[in-house]
C-alpha cells in the first residue's frame, strides 16, 4: 500500500495542531517545500520572490507605506503570523500582520538596486512574510521600491491581488489602526482553501500518476542541479505575441530553455527543467498564498524544433500536474532514477495583463530588474509577457563562463524567434 506524503503531512499537522494553545494552520505542498528547504539550506535565501519598481525621487513616504502594507496584511493569514515547524511539521502559526517597510542606506560608489539585493540576501530565516525596501540612486532622480515576499505566501495571482490592494490603501491612506490579526472569517478561508488544495494534491497521488512520472522521468541522472549564489543576467525584449500564437509561447519557451540548458551542462542524458503551474481548487477561497505545483519537464538530448512532440509530451504532463513535486522525486526514483529532486534548470512565466500597476502617491511604478540575486537552480530563464515579451537568463556564473551563458542564450533566442 502506498501511503501518500500528503496523508502523512495531515496526520502530523493534526496532532500538532490538537496540542497547540495558539492556531495553528496547515500548509500545501510547496509551502512545506519552501520552508523544508529554509531549514535544511538557509544560506541560499532562494525563495524570496521580489519586484523591483522605480518612482521619481520624493514620490515614496515609507510611513505611509507602512500603514498601507500593514493593513493589507492584516486581512491576510499568509501576511500574518509566522511560517515556522512545530514537531517538525510545517505550518502557519496564526499571528499578527507579518510586514517590515524600510529605508535602505546605499553605500558610496553602489546603487539603489545593489542595495537593495544585499537587503534581501539578509532576509530573516522566520520572517517577515512581506518586505517593503526604498533605496534612493545617488547619482539619479529615482528611487526603488522592492517589494518582496517570502515565497510560501506567494503565487502569480496573490501578487496580482496585493499589488491592487496595496495601491488602494496607500491612496486612502486611513489613519485608523489596522486589525491585530485576520479575521475569524480570513483563518477559516485560508484553512478551506489550503484543505482543497491538499485533497487536490492527495487524489493526484495516485498509481496512474506515479506511473506516468515514472516513465517520464526515470532516466534523469541529476547530475547538473542545485542552487546558485553568484548569478549573472542577460535580457532580451522580443516582439508581443498576438492572436492564436499566443497559445505557443510556453511551449516554445519549454523547448527554448531546453536548448539554453543543454547548450550550458552538455549533459548526456535528459534534463529536470522546472517550472511552476497550477492555482486554486474549484471553489477555493481567493485567499493568498502559494498554491502552485513545480512540475519537471524532462528536457530530451534531441536537438530543438519539434514542437509538436513537444507538446505533446507537455499535454500528457499536465494531465497529471497535480501530483505532488515530492510524489514525483519519488516516482523517478522507483522507476530507476538517482535523482533526488534537484532542478537543471527553471523557467518562469508570467502574462502582464494579470497583474495591475503598483500606483503610490499617484504614480505607476516601472518596474525594474535587478541582477545578481541568487537562484534556486544553476540556469533561470524568467518570461513576461505584456507589451512586449521580456526574456531574462540569469545563470551560476561561479559555474558557467559568461561567453558559455551568452552562446545558451542566442540559442534560446534563435529557438523561440523560430517557434513565434
Amino acid at each position: 500500500m502506498h501511503a501518500s506524503i500528503t496523508a502523512a503531512y495531515l496526520t502530523r499537522y493534526r496532532s500538532a495542531a490538537a496540542d497547540s494553545p495558539v492556531e495553528l494552520l496547515p500548509l500545501t505542498g510547496a509551502q512545506r517545500r519552501f520552508l523544508i528547504t529554509r531549514r535544511l539550506a538557509p544560506q541560499t535565501r532562494s525563495d524570496v520572490a521580489p519586484l523591483f519598481f522605480a518612482y521619481p525621487g520624493g514620490t515614496l513616504d515609507p510611513a505611509r507605506l507602512a500603514r498601507a502594507a500593514t493593513a493589507v496584511a492584516a486581512g491576510h493569514p499568509a501576511l500574518c503570523g509566522a511560517f515556522t515547524t512545530v514537531r517538525g511539521t510545517p505550518v502557519l502559526r496564526a499571528g499578527a500582520p507579518s510586514v517590515e517597510v524600510a529605508r535602505i542606506a546605499v553605500a558610496p560608489g553602489g546603487s539603489a538596486g545593489a542595495a537593495l539585493r544585499e537587503a534581501l540576501l539578509d532576509w530573516p530565516l522566520d520572517g517577515p512574510a512581506l518586505r517593503l525596501l526604498v533605496a534612493r540612486e545617488p547619482d539619479g532622480d529615482e528611487e526603488l521600491l522592492a517589494l518582496a515576499l517570502d515565497h510560501a505566501a506567494c503565487d502569480e495571482q496573490s501578487v496580482g491581488a496585493l499589488v491592487g490592494e496595496l495601491t488602494d490603501a496607500y491612496r486612502r491612506d486611513e489613519a485608523a489602526a489596522p486589525a491585530p490579526a485576520p479575521s475569524a472569517q480570513a483563518l477559516a478561508a485560508f484553512r478551506e482553501a489550503v484543505e482543497l488544495q491538499l485533497a487536490a494534491e492527495e487524489a493526484a497521488a495516485g498509481a496512474a500518476a506515479r506511473a506516468h512520472w515514472g516513465r517520464r522521468l526515470g532516466g534523469l541522472t541529476g547530475a547538473g542541479g542545485g542552487a546558485a549564489r553568484t548569478t549573472g543576467m542577460l535580457t532580451e525584449r522580443l516582439p508581443a505575441v498576438e492572436g492564436s500564437a499566443r497559445s505557443a509561447i510556453f511551449p516554445a519557451l519549454l523547448d527554448a530553455v531546453g536548448a539554453a540548458a543543454r547548450r550550458l551542462h552538455r549533459a548526456d542524458g535528459p534534463l529536470a527543467l522546472g517550472y511552476p503551474w497550477g492555482g486554486r481548487p474549484p471553489g477555493a477561497p481567493a485567499v493568498l498564498g502559494c498554491f502552485l505545483n513545480t512540475l519537471v519537464h524532462a528536457v530530451p538530448t534531441r536537438p530543438a524544433g519539434d514542437l509538436e512532440a513537444l507538446c505533446d509530451d507537455w499535454w500528457d504532463d499536465l494531465e497529471h500536474a497535480g501530483t505532488p513535486f515530492d510524489e514525483v522525486v519519488r516516482a523517478a526514483r522507483t522507476a530507476g532514477s538517482p535523482w533526488s529532486g534537484g532542478l537543471d534548470a527553471m523557467l518562469t512565466f508570467e502574462d502582464l495583463h494579470r497583474r495591475p500597476a503598483l500606483v503610490l502617491g499617484g504614480v505607476p511604478g516601472r518596474e525594474v530588474h535587478v541582477d545578481g540575486r541568487p537562484l534556486a537552480a544553476p540556469l533561470a530563464v524568467a518570461a513576461a509577457h505584456g507589451d512586449d515579451l521580456l526574456v531574462r537568463l540569469a545563470w551560476d556564473s561561479e559555474r558557467f563562463p559568461a561567453a558559455d551563458a551568452e552562446a545558451a542564450f542566442a540559442d534560446l533566442l534563435a529557438v523561440l524567434r523560430r517557434h513565434l
